[in-house]
């Protein structure tokens, strides 16, 4: 049975061994769509995270959804296009239960403009990344990635740990909202800063943030008595980054790491510019947007350059893929690209690899399964340190949001076993209910960003598009049950294009199958992209793990 749910009580959080739908398939993506509501920032509004990413269209779309995977048989296929189901045709029992595209755009009119008029018209939604493909869940889905960020600056800046080392950041949204957490877990002391007093209160409720600062001053204090002691802790301070950053470089603070991890990307519905109160820019969002746009572009201009100041008096600053610098170099900052992006600066090793955030969502709604799991990834890779490491970190600090889940990085191979070894743990019923596994759209073949995840690559394919589009149909064909198309980002226009996946592990051999195609194509994918564009890792991976991969001279 669905469980309370404090945080949102008009949204329960799914769980329970009773079917509504005709099939444990169908029955786990509807409690995905319940899932990311009931842990969603908006959910009033199908906002699941990023002031715009929503599970659905409109509640119409959101109930004939509903009852669409309630009363749909496993050899159907439901079709929605930006958040609105289409219909459901006849396929076949191993083809996709469910296919989407969200916000794909003509390129002529990839444009935010376009965008926000076709979405005022309610012919298309944003559907971010997970959100509305229905595999958020909660903040915990970007800790580990912001973690590993962590410790390889770690590693890279300062012998190998944070104790005693500052970092400055702002955002406690969906996403930034695992920042205060992950700072904590890798021994730093972290300042969030963030313009809602609603957002900073929730990420302490659940946990995510340790104390919530009256002012600056005390907040630097803090921050200050917590570096002299070498003791990790996280601390939320409420008000405007814009206003705050560049006040801490006039007093001469200068962190170790800066980022920012606001909602940058979108002038209108994301980012609350300085001298804005969050009321004042909710109404200016359908009053006065042009206004609203104009003032966050400037607002950023501000922001950035003290992160640049940052950067100069030896800070490691980096963009965490909220589009900042983008938009500062519009607003006329020239060189917002000497900060560097995460992605290229400290990840695309584990990306050559298709090492990256896969996830797995216990549908039971029981805890313990998710520790069972815990226990077989641990048995199954005692070797991996990444990701021995990261569970026995999680198991400790990182709470559950709405369905229990946990999030490790995996590579080509990995994801596979681990998922048909969950498979047969639900068969033979050490597991109480079925597990969906799922990842990231960030992920190695999954993801065309120029701005984000395929910036300079070392071929320079930074903004070819047919990989996600080639993941995506490689997905259908390996049986996945969901599979979509996203595209958006900076004003959810032509930014990006993502591809994104769910399977779900039942206890059957048909289960077994889908696993087994889908979750090894979809890495061989992703390896075989970042070979193509000539990255070492990805070709001893390639002979190590006998991946199908045609190399050809350019």
């Amino acid at each position: 049975m669905p469980t309370d749910n404090p945080r949102h009580p008009k949204f329960p959080i799914p769980g329970g061994s009773d079917l509504r739908a005709r099939g444990w398939r169908q029955e786990s993506l509807l409690r995905l769509l319940e899932n990311v509501l009931s842990v969603g920032e908006d959910p009033d509004s199908l906002i699941v995270y990023a002031a715009l990413g929503k599970a659905a269209r409109n509640w119409a779309s959101h109930d004939a959804i509903v009852n669409a995977l309630k009363t749909m048989e496993e050899d159907e296929t439901l079709i929605i296009q930006s958040g609105k189901p289409i219909g459901v045709v006849k396929t076949h029992a191993k083809a996709p239960l469910v296919i989407m595209a969200n916000c794909n755009l003509v390129g002529q009119w990839a444009r935010a403009e376009i965008f926000y008029e076709l979405e005022k018209k309610g012919l298309i939604c944003w559907g971010g990344l997970t959100a509305g493909a229905w595999q958020y869940i909660g903040s915990q889905g970007v800790i580990q990635g912001t973690y590993e960020i962590f410790m390889r600056i770690a590693e890279r800046r300062f012998g190998g740990e944070l104790a005693g080392r500052f970092i400055l950041t702002a955002g406690l949204g969906g996403m930034g909202g695992a920042q205060p957490l992950a700072g904590r877990m890798a021994g730093a002391a972290i300042l969030c800063i963030d313009v809602d007093a609603e957002r900073a209160r929730k990420r302490k409720e659940i946990g995510y943030l340790e104390e919530i600062a009256p002012n600056l001053d005390t907040a630097l204090e803090m921050i200050d008595q917590a570096v002299r002691e070498k003791r990790a802790l996280s601390v939320g301070l409420v008000g405007n980054a814009a206003e705050i950053y560049p006040e801490i470089a006039r007093r001469g603070v200068v962190p170790d790491i800066v980022t920012d991890q606001t909602s940058a990307h979108d002038l209108v519905y994301g980012y609350v510019p300085k001298g804005y109160s969050v009321e004042r820019a909710r109404e200016l969002r359908t009053t006065n947007p042009e206004e609203l746009m104009t003032a966050s572009r400037s607002s950023i201009v501000e922001h950035v350059r003290a992160m640049l100041s940052f950067q100069q008096n030896g800070a490691e600053v980096f963009d965490n893929g909220n589009l900042i610098r983008t938009q500062a170099k519009a607003g006329g900052v020239k060189n917002a690209f000497d900060i560097p992006i995460f992605t290229e600066a400290y990840l695309r090793p584990l990306f050559a690899k298709a090492v990256g955030p896969f996830r797995w969502m216990a549908q039971s709604g029981d805890p313990d399964d998710i520790r069972k799991i815990d226990d077989k990834l641990l048995e199954m890779f005692p070797n991996n340190k990444i990701v021995t490491n990261w569970i026995r970190l999680a198991r400790e600090h990182v709470p559950f949001e709405g369905l229990p889940a946990r999030i490790a990085w995996l590579g080509h191979g990995e994801r596979t076993q681990l998922a048909i070894a969950v498979n047969a743990m639900v068969e033979n019923g050490e597991l109480s209910g079925p597990i969906t596994f799922s990842r990231d759209h960030l992920d190695a073949g999954a993801m065309a960003h120029p701005n984000i995840m395929t910036e300079r690559m070392k071929d320079g394919s930074d903004a070819i598009a047919d990989w996600p589009i080639l993941d995506a149909m490689l997905l259908c064909s390996s049986m996945a049950d969901l599979v979509v198309v996203h595209s958006g980002g900076g004003g959810y226009a032509g930014y990006m294009t993502s591809a994104g996946v769910t399977v779900v592990a039942d206890g059957t051999g048909a289960a077994t199958e889908r696993l087994d195609h889908a979750l090894t194509n979809d890495t061989a994918l992703g390896v075989m992209r970042y070979a193509d564009a000539g990255y070492e890792e990805s070709f001893e991976e390639i002979a190590e793990k006998g991946i199908g991969h045609i190399a050809l001279k350019h």
